[in-house]
């Protein structure tokens, strides 16, 4: 008669019963303990194993891919104990150290850490594979904080003194530090191979960390020597062409590195003095991201159509609108890759470009010299343009210029910071443009964001209750036919998921909607008569995505709520 584990793991269909007697009997020769047994059988489910064992020793479950690491909790334990024993620490809560433990009956490992810690040991149960993976992704973003950089260079860049905050300029060695260059091109780089968006190397009193955005969520990457910061931001400086000396003011420059001969890749530089050194932030553009096409923003085949057909019409303005970060950009780039063509003339103001479209004439709009959005545009209209794309609507003059331009037979494309669709309506109308102006020249809003992709390798079927379901917004008509998926997490992707993919609420301004704007509706009416025309809001098309499980309802819920 089978008891404990193994007749748990039998009652919720891991293993059979033959399978599991076979088990404990190998277990029991080989003088390992059950649970270890099956863990070094790559067949069996780690998940399965890990919530029968949480109910088993009345250790909690814990999703550990949803766990911000903290690169300080994670030095408390040595690297070899941490992969010795297959756990990592998360958090320290007072005397308490919870740790992360695949096999809850490993004591020995327990007993280990809380002599080397002095802390009093919570562990929590975790998948054995995701474990796993987590830990070698943790010890490879805390190798000494200098990556491939061996003992001996580390040790010489921590003896240098740091230089007077007050010094004009820098030294040499300071700025063209071997060991130091030699990290930078290495975070870049890999930056460049993990599709990172932005990289943030941030001071702070006692720490220094380097954290890269990547899916949209930032992750920390290294922890060098906090001596090291004003060296890392003089180095950067020095490729951006800044002034290195000025430390007490912001600035702005831009970085290309050549990959080849044939792809090169730019970072957008930005520095900010804080209370412990300059923070710097590196928005990595990679102009491949320009050449996907239309089919890789993840628009419905519906959405799609509309879309050709706006930028497709010979005058008119398309309005995309999110907060920073939805992918804008990438949508309108996308459009004037498709319009790029030898019979059309395409002009831009931007601030800044960037990504550089060979055949686009783009302009870097610079207020200081009176070179504004308003100004570019005016100078646009004597330039016998087709296409116009103007960066952000970010006042009336603007707003004017674009709806003119629009009137008088040129396509504009420009983006405006609202949540959704209907509120850039009135947004415009709170800024003072017109309404019979924005009724007769906008023909297509596009508000959009941007949700992590469920990797296709290791995502899994999630079983909610139907009112669940309900509550959550899915058609009550299609709601028995769907399935879910959730993140896992494997060696291919970052936390169950790799990439991202856009959901959108692409509304076309009909005449009817054109006659409520010009009687002063407001936004909830406008949205009202969007539903009523059968456009879907950013929720319904991210719950889309759900169904066709390309993305998870967590993640839905993180983007769109309500």
């Amino acid at each position: 008669m089978l008891s404990g584990l193994a007749r748990r793991l039998v009652e919720i269909g891991v293993l059979n019963e033959e399978r599991a007697r076979t088990a404990h009997q190998e277990s029991v020769e080989a003088g390992v303990s059950f649970i270890s047994h099956l863990l070094a059988d790559k067949t069996l489910d780690s998940y399965g194993i890990a919530a029968a064992a949480s109910q088993e020793f009345g250790v909690p479950l814990f999703n550990i891919t949803a766990a911000e690491l903290d690169q300080e909790v994670i030095g408390l334990v040595s690297p070899n104990l941490i992969q010795k024993h297959n756990v990592l620490p998360l958090y320290k809560r007072g005397g308490r150290l919870f740790v992360a433990v695949s096999d809850p009956t490993n004591l020995q490992a327990l007993d280990e850490i809380k002599f080397h810690t002095g802390l009093h040991i919570e562990p929590v149960l975790t998948a054995h594979d995701i474990l796993q993976v987590i830990i070698n992704k943790a010890l490879d973003s805390a190798e000494e904080g200098l990556g491939d950089l061996d003992d001996e260079d580390l040790s010489d860049l921590e003896s240098e003194a740091e230089p007077d905050d007050n010094s004009k300029e820098d030294s040499e060695a300071e700025i063209n530090d071997t060991p130091v260059v030699r990290f930078v091109n290495k975070i870049m780089l890999e930056a460049i191979k993990k599709g990172a968006s932005d990289i943030h190397f941030e001071p702070y009193e006692t720490k220094y960390r380097v954290r890269q955005r990547i899916d949209g969520i930032l992750q920390v990457v290294a922890t060098p020597p906090v001596k090291l910061g004003s060296r890392l931001a003089a180095r950067i400086k020095v490729m951006a062409q800044l002034d290195v000396s000025e430390r007490r003011i912001p600035q702005d420059g831009r970085i290309k590195l050549k990959l080849s001969k044939k792809r090169a890749v730019d970072f957008r530089v930005s520095t900010c003095p804080t209370l412990f050194g300059e923070k710097v932030v590196m928005r990595v553009l990679d102009p491949m991201a320009s050449h996907l096409g239309i089919d890789a923003l993840g628009f419905d085949e519906e959405q799609k159509e509309l879309f050709n057909a706006a930028i497709r019409q010979p005058n008119g303005m398309v309005l995309v609108t999110g907060p920073t970060g939805s992918g804008k950009t990438a949508t309108l780039y996308t459009a004037l890759n498709i319009l790029n063509t030898e019979d059309t003339n395409i002009c831009t103001a931007e601030d800044p470009a960037e990504i550089n479209l060979p055949g686009v004439n783009q302009v870097n709009v610079n207020p200081k010299t009176g070179l504004t959005f308003a100004n570019t545009l005016r100078a646009f209209l004597r330039q016998d343009p087709d296409v116009i794309m103007v960066g952000e609507i970010r006042d009336l003059e603007t707003a004017e210029i674009g709806i003119k331009a629009a009137q008088t037979g040129h396509l504009v494309l420009s983006t405006l910071h609202t949540n959704d669709a209907p509120k850039t309506l009135t947004r415009l109308l709170n800024m003072g443009v017109a309404s019979y102006n924005i009724a007769s020249t906008i023909s297509l809003i596009i508000a959009q964001r941007l949700v992590r992709r469920l990797c296709d390798h290791c995502k899994e079927p999630e079983e909610l209750p139907r009112e669940a379901l309900l509550r959550e917004g899915f058609p009550e008509d299609q709601v028995d036919d769907i399935t879910i998926y959730r993140p896992v997490g494997c060696e291919k992707c970052n936390g169950g998921y790799k990439g991202r993919l856009g959901i959108f609420q692409i509304m076309p301004i009909s005449e009817e909607m054109g006659r409520l704007i010009m009687s002063g509706g407001n936004a909830i009416q406008i949205a009202d008569q969007a539903r009523e025309e059968g456009i879907p809001d950013l929720r319904g098309s991210g719950l889309r995505k759900v169904m066709l499980g390309e993305t998870s309802l967590e993640e839905i819920n993180r983007v769109t709520k309500e």
